[in-house]
């Protein structure tokens, strides 16, 4: 019989794979991607990360065990560190300084993605909250092994291919799946099926999210 995340998995490749197949992922990975939608990514990006950390914390505090916490709070940590390194480089190289970044909002996709997040890890039951979070490090770490096979010799995002195809960010994606199946196994069905709900919403948001960087979405009104 599948674990949670197998079957998660299963009932969201199509999604995955259109993932995959989005204009922004197929340029980052060959080197294409212009320059002005890779920072309007980043500076967005940044902006997610500072609310995936609180939504990893809120879990960390809620979990069923001192491990489990313990496993959050380090997750959260590498994750917001980690990545605030590798973007710290390309504002860098962008030249946008911690005012200017500062006074851009989040797109309208962000903020959908975000607040789903926040609202999951305060409100709904924990098992439902992990399973939303489990999209960003997954569909990432993915997306990062299928761009390191295509990536083109001076692919100026090379950076960015190379930490999420990097095994120790996989390492942290398997050790969540485990998690997150345990949590599943000891689950009602019923919340089971709150879990696979959150984390098809949650993995379509990731598809709106590089959708809008692409777009170079902004506030209409």
């Amino acid at each position: 019989m599948p674990t949670f995340t197998e079957e998660a998995w299963t009932r969201n490749e199509a999604l995955f794979q259109k993932t995959l197949a989005m204009p922004f992922n197929r340029e980052l990975a060959d080197g294409t991607l212009s320059a002005e939608r890779f920072r309007h990514y980043m500076i967005q990006d940044a902006h997610y990360l500072v609310a995936f950390g609180r939504a990893l914390a809120v879990a960390a505090a809620r979990a069923d065990d001192a491990d489990t916490m313990v496993q959050l709070a380090e997750a959260a940590q590498e994750a917001v560190v980690a990545e605030r390194e590798l973007h710290g480089g390309f504002m860098q190289q962008f030249g946008v300084t911690p005012e200017q970044f500062a006074a851009v909002p989040l797109s309208p996709s962000a903020e959908h993605y975000t607040s789903f997040l926040l609202a999951t890890a305060w409100g709904a039951p924990w098992p439902v909250a992990m399973a939303a979070l489990l999209p960003c490090f997954w569909i990432y770490a993915e997306v990062g092994r299928d761009a390191v096979g295509r990536s083109a010799p001076g692919n100026p995002w090379q950076a960015w291919v190379d930490t999420y195809a990097d095994e120790h960010f996989h390492g942290l994606v398997t050790r969540m799946r485990a998690t997150i199946d345990r949590i599943a196994e000891a689950s009602t069905p019923a919340v089971r099926d709150q879990m696979h709900a959150a984390y098809t919403q949650a993995a379509r948001l990731e598809w709106m999210f590089w959708d809008a960087a692409y777009r170079l979405e902004q506030w209409p009104v």
